[in-house]
């Protein structure tokens, strides 16, 4: 990955290295990437088409709960992070120590 890719290209580099079974924060992503900020992270996620090969599900915020956009809503993300696996406490957070992803 190099800074000549556009940033959504190089947003969407780090997003496919994200294991099933494993999520990310906006902000990780945004550090990885860099010169972008979280919620950059968002926008490139959510200009994403619904048939996309990017693993879009598996960025969620820093509270460790989903944040529902626009054509990609919260009961799909979360429908399909339960089928990686990833499972959710009572207050509907997932937990980081156990399905965080360190990074490459």
């Amino acid at each position: 990955m190099t800074d000549e890719m556009p940033l959504y290209e190089r947003i969407y580099a780090v997003v496919r290295q994200i294991p099933p079974g494993k999520v990310a924060t906006y902000g990780q992503i945004a550090r990885m990437v860099g010169g972008c900020s979280a919620q950059m992270i968002g926008f490139a996620l959510a200009a994403l088409r619904p048939d996309t090969d990017v693993p879009w599900q598996r960025v969620i915020n820093a509270q460790g709960r989903i944040s529902p956009r626009p054509g990609f809503g919260g009961l799909l993300q979360r429908q399909l992070l339960e089928e990686e696996g990833v499972r959710f406490g009572p207050d509907d957070r997932v937990d980081f120590e156990v399905f965080g992803w360190g990074g490459a």
